[in-house]
């Protein structure tokens, strides 16, 4: 949720955002900046809708409510709100009275505490519900998906796989309890099982044989969680999609995958895991660059998917203790709730934020002269 406090600051961001993404599709096609702009745009006005009405629900004054960032090219004032569409087609805004000033009874700060938890958590919620439906879209377009189970092609000697007593050419059947259909379901089982025992279900022959195995957080490069390599059974896809009564299920089922295989690769990453068991950090121009290469590989369901990845990254880092960010100013809330009322001084919270966007900035940098480095070198989002 961005205030005018910060506005141009964050202008000057979006030029940066919106050069680096040209530079990259300079070297590539217009069609896959457009599809980048339409998702990005999307999720972020998603999020900025439901901070603005649960805003205007509870009487907060709202400003403006923008899409795109400054500077404008249409507005118009519809009651007390004035509604904007930007030149800069990187995200949106809205703008609210009084952010941490409650001097004024219509402001954020003046509501009580319950509403504008409400209002500060809409936006990352709305995130976090949103990839339920875009995967199950994704399900329910015609794709392709492989046939046959994985198999284990081989075992590293010691590892956790080798003391459960796998073999090479166990069919695996079952991860955990789940049904490891394919050889990317088995590749992602295993990693949502990262610090745990699990059962890995095997036909060996004509005998089904269940053996306990440990998936290690920190592996030897190349090893895998368990220290086998595996294989697919058969060489060939289909094409599949599911009825609308399947898919939003199976929504709801990827939503929760990718929240826990996201926490599993940064704990995995704290624990000393390779680098090369999971995605690298990327920025705009990175993401701009990977939905670049869906869009000419795979056709909409992958991009839908990776719709659902994006918005349930913005929804994660939106709720987190971060200055600027909204769970940064849910934090100040809660700080003032311990504190039995007493707010903090709206100049110093004021100033915390203001540090936290300057740091933001910083690793934006970072991360954007990396994907331009890497794309420079002719290097694939995907390695």
């Amino acid at each position: 949720m961005t205030g005018g406090r910060y506005g141009n600051l964050m202008t000057a961001l979006s030029v940066v955002i919106a050069l680096a993404v040209a530079y990259v599709f300079a070297r590539s096609a217009i069609e896959s900046a457009l599809i980048f702009g339409v998702m990005l745009v999307s999720l972020v006005v998603a999020h900025e809708f439901a901070h603005f009405v649960t805003a205007k629900l509870f009487g907060v004054y709202v400003h403006e409510f923008g899409i795109g960032f400054p500077p404008r090219i249409w507005g118009k004032r519809f009651g007390d709100t004035e509604y904007t569409v930007n030149w800069l087609p990187v995200g949106g805004f809205v703008r609210l009275m009084g952010e941490e000033d409650a001097s004024d009874p219509r402001s954020l700060a003046a509501q009580p505490r319950w509403q504008r938890l409400i209002i500060l958590s809409s936006g990352g919620i709305v995130n976090l519900i949103l990839p339920i439906f875009l995967f199950a879209i994704a399900f329910t377009i015609p794709h392709e998906e492989g046939i046959g189970r994985a198999i284990v092609t081989s075992v590293v000697v010691g590892a956790p796989a080798d003391q459960a007593g796998l073999l090479p050419g166990d069919v695996i059947y079952e991860i955990g309890g789940r049904d490891s259909r394919n050889l990317a379901a088995a590749g992602r089982l295993v990693r949502l099982q990262l610090g745990k025992e699990f059962d890995i279900v095997v036909k060996r022959g004509d005998d089904f044989l269940t053996l306990p195995v440990y998936a290690r957080w920190a592996p030897p490069s190349g090893q895998g969680p368990t220290g086998i390599s595996i294989g697919a059974q058969y060489p060939f896809t289909e094409t599949v999609s599911q009825p609308p009564w399947e898919s939003i299920p199976n929504g709801l089922r990827a939503t929760l995958d990718t929240v826990i295989l996201a926490r599993n690769e940064i704990i995995s990453r704290f624990k000393g895991g390779s680098s090369d068991s999971g995605p690298a950090l990327r920025g705009p121009v990175g993401l701009a660059q990977a939905t670049g290469e869906i869009a000419r590989a795979g056709g909409a369901p992958p991009l839908f998917e990776l719709a659902a990845l994006l918005s349930i990254n913005l929804g994660v880092l939106n709720l987190l203790p971060l200055p600027m960010l909204d769970g940064g100013r849910i934090a100040f809330l809660l700080l003032e709730v311990v504190r039995r009322g007493k707010r903090v001084a709206p100049e110093r919270e004021a100033l915390v934020h203001l540090v936290g966007l300057v740091l933001f900035v910083l690793l934006f940098v970072f991360v954007t002269f990396g994907d331009i480095s890497r794309i420079a070198s002719g290097e694939s989002a995907f390695r």
